[in-house]
């Protein structure tokens, strides 16, 4: 992934993205089939994986669960997500701030 001094270039991978294209496939899951192993909505989970909801803290630790990694992968996969769209969004008013020297 190519970074510049301002951060990123492309859009980090959404988790839901990753969710839908590499562990539902790897596991054979549904969106009926997730949605019950990990205790939430149908429509929870297909919010998640449309990339129209975040990965919540909750939702981490559910997912760490079920497959076995940390709750931290899965909100460092959404804090850069999140990073990335805020920088976007306020890119020209951050640019206009002058950093600050040490005295």
């Amino acid at each position: 992934m190519s970074i510049t001094k301002t951060g990123m270039k492309r859009r980090p991978t959404h988790p839901g993205e990753m969710l839908r294209e590499d562990f539902l496939p790897d596991y054979e899951l549904t969106v009926s089939g997730l949605a019950e192993a990990i205790g939430v909505s149908r429509q929870t989970v297909n919010e998640l994986l449309r990339e129209r909801r975040a990965v919540s803290p909750e939702m981490a630790l559910r997912l760490s669960r079920l497959f076995g990694n940390s709750a931290e992968f899965w909100l460092n996969a959404q804090r850069a997500v999140d990073l990335w769209e805020a920088g976007n969004a306020i890119r020209d008013s951050v640019r206009r701030i002058r950093p600050l020297n040490a005295a």
